[in-house]
């Protein structure tokens, strides 16, 4: 039988080739506008399978080549303390900021034109930044690249709806599963790369803006195609397709509370749990090891996860699933964080793989292309400003509380409204209906 996905189209084309007569439509039914784009990949299926592919592998390495390199990064532009605290904070404020201008680029340049400029953004913020003298510089240039992640943050899962409406599970599952290999493969060849290249660290980070070239390349075609087809179709439109309102759907209040709730659990284990493993007694190099398997668990899962939750009409018990790993890893590095690290750390991996679960139902509670932009944007824009003051917050009760116990309470008690909200937001509904009947 045909998921949701593909009765979901059916019922749409069916709507645009016999739309009910004006008599018929009453407040709530849903409105049928042109199509700016192609909603079946076509011809350009395996060029967007590619595009999807290198987009999601340089989602990271812009942020997680600088943490590898951060203290020599530091030391040689002069940073301040309080610059180098503004710049591990720029990521989730760029994310924010940056993320909630795709929906009105995307109306008006089309998704694909913006996600082209997006990555030629990440590519040359990251060509940019190794030769920056001064910290000033150096942090424009790490916003440029951020503000292009950001945009393309937002409209990869509205690209994925839009050409792979009956493959929204499987192909979340493919780029999530390609930036978890491009957050750890950053994160873990930098430094290598580095001492193989002289030991400078300028060459280590402008290493990373070669594949971020890499992934513009693809766009360009994609991007020129989606124009042709956009400006066919609005020949004959009289209006752009804008979406709901979605701050009127609790539906999507509950996502971006998931989102921002799962993006602070995700912030403190890859900035904290090296330290919580090394003050229980476990050595420098076992806790790096120990991180990397955390992030690591992400990459298989990536996949599977969002097409699981692809084949499900209701992904609440997913998200209870994933809370219910965190609650037994945060209670494990409470009781025995040396004897059982191996085991926390797997836990905790599995608990981190909410992103993708995250990602995925964005595309699963929009049922129109629209939507989906006006979803995503909220969802990640209103999580990323929600998960700022989290890594923050561990490290302040940290400090003063001198040990992990009260770090790790609150880390636990956060894991409740987060499976909470993940349960609402799995509910089997769209933004589009919500909104619908409210109005």
């Amino acid at each position: 039988m045909p998921d949701d996905d593909t009765r979901t189209t059916n019922a749409l084309t069916t709507l645009h080739r016999h739309p009910a007569p004006p008599a018929q439509r009453g407040p709530s039914a849903p409105r049928p506008a042109p199509s700016a784009e192609p909603a079946q990949p076509g011809r350009l299926g395996p060029l967007l399978v590619a595009g999807i592919v290198l987009a999601a592998l340089n989602l990271r390495p812009a942020i997680t080549s600088l943490g590898a390199l951060f203290e020599e990064a530091r030391t040689g532009l002069g940073m301040t303390g309080t610059v180098a605290g503004l710049i591990t904070s720029v990521p989730a404020l760029c994310f924010a900021v940056f993320g909630i201008t795709a929906p009105r680029l995307s109306r008006r340049f089309g998704p694909a034109a913006v996600v082209c400029a997006g990555m030629a953004a990440v590519a040359a913020g990251l060509l940019i930044r190794p030769f920056a003298q001064g910290a000033a510089a150096f942090l424009a240039a790490s916003a440029l690249s951020l503000a292009g992640i950001a945009l393309t943050n937002v409209l990869l899962p509205v690209i994925v709806k839009r050409w792979f409406p009956d493959r929204v599970g499987t192909m979340t599952g493919l780029y999530s599963m390609a930036l978890a290999i491009g957050t750890s493969l950053a994160a873990a060849a930098t430094v290598p790369l580095t001492s193989a290249l002289g030991g400078n660290w300028r060459t280590g980070l402008l290493v990373w803006a070669l594949p971020a070239a890499a992934a513009v390349l693809p766009w360009l075609p994609i991007a020129a195609a989606a124009r042709r087809d956009r400006s066919r179709a609005d020949a004959g439109a009289s209006a752009p397709q804008t979406g709901p309102s979605v701050v009127r759907s609790r539906t999507a209040w509950a996502l971006a509370g998931y989102f921002g709730l799962q993006a602070t659990g995700a912030y403190v284990t890859m900035g904290w749990l090296p330290q919580i493993f090394r003050d229980a007694g476990v050595s420098a190099g076992s806790a790096g090891v120990l991180l990397a398997v955390t992030m690591v668990m992400g990459v298989p899962l990536a996949f599977v996860i969002p097409g699981l939750a692809g084949r499900m009409r209701n992904q609440g018990a997913i998200a209870a699933v994933l809370g219910a790993f965190g609650l037994a890893g945060y209670a494990g590095l409470h009781l025995a964080p040396a004897a059982g690290a191996w085991a926390w750390a797997l836990l905790l991996g599995l608990s981190n793989c909410a992103f993708p679960l995250a990602i995925t139902m964005i595309g699963l509670r929009a049922r129109t292309p629209g939507g989906v932009v006006r979803l995503s944007a909220f969802a990640q824009c209103t999580g990323y400003l929600l998960s700022l003051p989290g890594p923050l917050l561990i490290g302040a009760l940290y400090q003063h509380s001198g040990g992990w116990d009260l770090p790790l309470a609150v880390m636990a008690g956060l894991l409740l409204p987060q499976i909470a909200l993940g349960v609402l937001a799995g509910r089997d509904r769209t933004v589009e209906a919500e909104c619908a009947v409210r109005d």
